[in-house]
């Protein structure tokens, strides 16, 4: 921070939420993953690590893109366009990032019809235009990871050092360091869980900081007060560009600039992001289609209520003697790293709001890095180990690779995060510079899934020839305009508007040219025959060994009892393709049409007529945004945390009761009750991902 006062917390905090918090998930991640084995006899196979059975409900798809998505520029940049542009800044960002998840709900479902057994994106691509585009969107696809998961260390990393003082490097280093630990024992399934927990606490302490802020704060207190000081604000320091200088109008030249940056860098980072391919995978056919749309919706609220709360609220707490930057306003530079958020929490609230800021950060960074560890696991063993070295390889030898891939992965971004911090690059910089590095690829990986008439060569050729020609928009306008390329010129809104622009455009040219060249005509029918790993023999083995001794100790006198065992086996030679087919065509349709329709509702009809009409807000009006907000705020926490809890009562029922007989001796007669009702104490999770065949073996 830029205050001489020091940091608001002493080191010990930083290093007590960054390891201490991170190791207490990592165990219970761990004490987590033996209850499943125990009560629910789930085993950690190679398809289980990367897909988790395809059978996860709606509310925890929901709450996992929720939690993949909300990163710690989702907090810390979208309270940087506020406290810059005012409150256009959070709509902007809110909407710009929302539609692209609403959106791939079409994409999640056309994905599960066409390629039911895939682990990844990119398999999807080898199968439909072999090698050579196989590997462009590889070297795409790892690009996104790696500037994601650059964004979320370096932008937690200044904020863990700017509250608590504690050394960046060893930031960098130690917030990756329990995700790690805990994305090896539960894989995806581990992701699930941890993003709905952290999914939890991220509402909640943004509800926290809009009460505090917006009705029991003795420096704020309301809407009204608020808009008081930003009406005097604008006046004071009016705003370039924005209708009537104001902080309080959605009319803001430099705010629609980052709407669009943020639009186009937001269709990269989830189009090309394996780890939404990764949840669309995972989900259940039925769950594909709401579970996205509900995400979405549902993290709307996220961005727009903590920027509109904590953005503002360092714009109107900053003359007062509890900023810690007074009586200096904020450096530009300490904006672009993300500072507005935890400046304000410590305005507000003291030390306890710098320990919640702290918080929220380390959830939206480890949550949103377990996804990213878990992308690029999934690459690292289906699209280079088993397609390029070891065809063949088994189950086994795939979880060592997925093993490996999640620490390899981890540390190196680690690494790699230290060399951006000495080299000058911060969390914003490189927010506006994804689209320009990734964007080239969207239309034509969305096509892939999508169109049947785009051929090899625009698969091969368009991201190619997209990514020169952003490269080159971004460094000829920043050159023209300021005539020298550094950090700081090349990060201003116009050079990197241009270079957004053209990567995520250019496609559109590209792709008619190179695909009428010699139009394809494909039948979809390689996608299908995309096959799971079948190879899991020797874990398969131990579970029935074990199956086969929890049934003796049920009643060791019986052959019969003592015969009868579970056997767990993949279920895709049994799913029913045909009924699965019909159901996901018809969702299919509806996708479309309610994408189209939320979509226009966020991007036009809402916004555009207060743009158009430059209407600068009233007080009653200003009070009536921030109500909305914290009512959907609200809302979402009953989609997102309520909603998957109600959804997984029965199997959270099962393991109660399991770890309540383990207490009271009583395992013998809980495994006895289960072998007759446990395709009801599963519901249809376990049905959809494996078959549980109760067999006798005399006959």
């Amino acid at each position: 921070m830029s205050s001489t006062a020091g940091p608001p917390l002493p080191q010990g905090v930083g290093y007590g939420i960054v390891v201490g918090l991170g190791f207490v998930f990592a165990a219970g991640m761990i004490l987590t993953t033996y209850m499943l084995k125990r009560y629910q006899h789930e085993r950690i196979t190679s398809e289980e690590f990367s897909t988790a059975g395809r059978s996860v409900k709606t509310g925890l798809i929901a709450s996992a893109v929720v939690s993949s998505w909300t990163w710690a520029a989702t907090l810390l940049q979208s309270s940087g366009v506020a406290y810059r542009y005012g409150v256009s800044g959070p709509f902007w960002y809110a909407s710009g990032g929302s539609v692209q998840i609403i959106l791939f709900a079409t994409i999640a479902i056309e994905l599960k019809r066409r390629a039911p057994d895939a682990h990844t994106f990119l398999e999807v691509v080898r199968a439909r235009y072999g090698a050579p585009a196989h590997i462009v969107f590889l070297l795409f696809g790892i690009a996104t990871n790696i500037l994601v998961t650059a964004m979320l260390l370096t932008g937690g990393s200044a904020v863990v050092n700017s509250l608590t003082g504690m050394n960046t490097v060893a930031a960098c280093f130690l917030l990756p360091l329990g995700v790690i630990v805990y994305t090896l024992f539960g894989g995806i399934k581990a992701t699930f869980l941890t993003d709905y927990i952290h999914t939890v606490i991220i509402l909640v302490i943004i509800a926290i900081f809009a009460f505090k802020t917006y009705a029991t704060s003795p420096l704020l207190g309301s809407p009204g007060e608020v808009w008081e000081i930003l009406t005097q604000l604008s006046k004071q320091f009016p705003v370039s560009g924005n209708a009537e200088g104001s902080f309080l109008a959605m009319r803001s030249k430099e705010g629609a600039i980052f709407f669009v940056i943020n639009i186009v860098g937001g269709f990269g980072t989830v189009f090309l992001d394996n780890g939404y391919w990764n949840k669309a995978i995972a989900a259940s056919p039925a769950s594909a289609l709401p579970g996205y749309v509900i995400g979405g919706i549902a993290w709307f609220a996220i961005p727009w209520l903590c920027a509109t709360t904590m953005g503002l609220a360092c714009l109107a707490l900053e003359s007062n003697p509890s900023f810690p930057t007074y009586p200096l306003r904020m450096s530009s530079a300490d904006v672009s790293a993300g500072l507005v958020l935890p400046n304000a929490a410590v305005a507000l609230l003291g030390k306890g709001g710098g320990v919640c800021a702290l918080i929220l950060v380390f959830m939206a960074v480890t949550s949103a890095t377990s996804a990213e560890l878990i992308a690029v696991s999934s690459i690292g063993t289906y699209d280079i180990y088993k397609t390029y070295i070891n065809p063949r390889a088994s189950g086994r030898q795939l979880i060592f690779i997925s093993h490996a891939s999640v620490i390899i992965y981890g540390f190196v971004m680690a690494g790699f995060s230290v060399g951006l911090y000495y080299g000058g690059v911060s969390m914003g910089y490189l927010y506006l510079l994804m689209g320009v590095i990734i964007s080239s690829a969207v239309l034509p990986a969305t096509l892939t899934i999508m169109w049947n008439k785009q051929n090899v060569y625009a698969a091969v050729g368009s991201p190619i020839l997209g990514l020169a020609c952003s490269l080159m928009a971004w460094l000829v306008t920043t050159k023209k305009k300021y005539g020298v390329i550094n950090v700081d010129t090349s990060g201003q809104n116009d050079p990197m508007l241009a270079g957004n622009v053209v990567a995520l455009l250019s496609p559109l040219i590209f792709v008619p040219i190179l695909t009428y060249i010699k139009p394809d005509n494909y039948d979809w029918l390689s996608m299908k025959a995309i096959k799971q790993v079948r190879d899991d023999t020797e874990i398969i083995e131990q579970i029935q060994t074990i199956e086969d001794n929890e049934s003796k100790e049920i009643n060791p006198q019986s052959d019969a009892e003592a015969n009868i065992q579970f056997s767990i086996t993949p279920n895709s030679n049994t799913v029913n393709y045909e009924k699965e087919a019909a159901a996901l065509l018809k969702a299919s349709r509806y996708a479309r049409i309610l994408t189209v329709i939320i979509t226009l509702s966020f991007l036009v009809l809402w916004p555009m007529p207060m743009y158009g009409s430059g209407y600068v807000f009233s007080k009653k009006f200003f009070t009536g945004w921030v109500i909305v907000g914290i009512i959907w705020i609200l809302v979402s926490m009953m989609l997102v945390c309520i909603y998957p809890v109600w959804e997984g009562r029965k199997v959270l029922f099962h393991t109660i009761k399991g770890v309540y007989m383990d207490i009271t001796g009583q395992r013998a007669r809980f495994l006895r009750a289960r072998q007759g009702d446990v395709v009801e104490a599963h519901g249809q999770d376990i049905l959809d991902s494996q078959e549980i065949i109760i067999e006798d073996k005399k006959e």
